[in-house]
């Protein structure tokens, strides 16, 4: 039965070479330096140790008979079963292109012969560190995953059993002042609004959870987007609001890019719908909306005449269910500008803000691609 693993304290190395000097030697140094040694006297016989036992690092001569150590480890690096574990060649051979071709072959590190025991151990330990560190980070990432995984599961269950009862109970609440209205005082029927307020505002938070959970889970549908039509759709889709605060949107010069068309629609209604509920009593919002090339990138920024953001308050506002403001005065579930830098991330680009307390704000964005052609330029605007 063939095992993967033979472990000491220290690590397992496996030392080929075919001169049996070279072999005693290297064992002493790191057997007294507390690693386990194997020592393999040919090319063959090192490929058949390593196919019984996956050691931790191997230290591997290059010109030795039947089959050199180039030949080694090109197999090694060839196999995904042995492909990480770490070459260090350890040889006669001290010109630079002998070199390129160990690194070529994959080798991790070179050594030339004679060679010093300090050096060896010191480069053979900073090897085993780095494949340390790098098989903790691919555990955490699995379990990482894992726990994604369990939480989109949670949370898809949990808000179907939220949202059922839920739109029972605003159901029924407009069935009961449908149906009793004339009969009811004015105390009760406050009551029943402010019970069906907190149903629609917790049918919100679970609308707005699934989609932050949802972000960057899948793979995204890229297509070819006219941002001026994809603007549109969202304008109409707000159609309510801006009436209601009599809000003004202006845009130009908007490009067609590659992207995600539902996620990046989400990202603009949520950056101008913040920006048409945080304005100060008595403004009328106005939102201006810009993008310019950079380099192989389109620069967005999307600009408010709102309450403004204050310093100390810039960077929570893209933590999850960070709220600055009362849900009273400002209604919110505190998860739009988290989605939003998940979206932006998962374009490739990254978002930030510049606000005046008072003033406004800008969110600026990035969608990393190549640039295509701008659309024709054209002052658009919305009131």
């Amino acid at each position: 039965m063939k095992s993967d693993n033979l472990y000491s304290a220290k690590g397992n190395i496996l030392v080929v070479d075919d001169i049996p000097a070279n072999l005693h030697l290297l064992a002493k140094v790191l057997t007294d330096y507390g690693y386990t040694v194997r020592l393999a006297p040919s090319g063959v016989l090192a490929l058949r140790s390593i196919d019984i036992c996956l050691p931790d690092l191997i230290l591997l001569d290059i010109m030795m008979p039947e089959m050199d150590g180039y030949s080694v480890c090109r197999s090694l690096k060839e196999n995904e079963r042995t492909r990480s574990i770490p070459i260090i060649f350890i040889s006669a051979l001290d010109e630079a292109m002998d070199k390129v071709k160990a690194f070529n072959v994959g080798a991790e590190d070179y050594v030339t012969k004679p060679f010093q025991e300090a050096e060896v151990l010191a480069r053979v330990e900073h090897h085993l560190r780095l494949q340390r560190l790098q098989k903790q980070l691919i555990e955490r990432n699995l379990a990482l995953e894992k726990s994604n995984r369990e939480l989109e599961q949670f949370a898809h269950v949990v808000s179907h059993d939220l949202q059922q009862p839920l739109q029972s109970v605003t159901g029924f609440i407009k069935l009961v002042k449908m149906r009793y209205q004339d009969s009811l005082d004015e105390t009760v029927l406050e009551y029943l609004d402010r019970v069906a307020a907190a149903g629609n505002r917790m049918q919100q938070l679970i609308h707005d959870l699934l989609v932050y959970a949802k972000v960057g889970r899948e793979a995204l549908d890229w297509t070819e987007i006219n941002c001026n039509l994809l603007l549109e759709t969202v304008i109409e889709n707000l159609r309510a609001m801006i009436d209601e605060k009599n809000a003004c949107i202006l845009y130009q010069d908007l490009p067609t890019l590659q992207g995600n068309e539902t996620q990046l629609m989400q990202l603009f209604q949520n950056l101008i719908s913040n920006a048409l509920k945080f304005v100060q009593p008595g403004i009328l919002p106005q939102v201006k909306i810009h993008a310019e090339q950079r380099e192989n990138a389109w620069l967005f920024s999307i600009h408010d005449n709102g309450i403004g953001i204050k310093p100390e308050n810039r960077e929570q506002i893209f933590e999850a269910f960070r709220r600055l403001y009362n849900s009273k005065t400002y209604p919110g579930t505190g998860i739009g500008l988290a989605t939003c830098k998940k979206i932006v991330e998962s374009h490739g680009g990254r978002i930030w803000v510049d606000s005046q307390f008072g003033i406004g704000t800008t969110f600026y964005f990035t969608v990393e691609q190549p640039l295509h052609s701008l659309n024709s330029k054209q002052d658009l605007s919305v009131s």
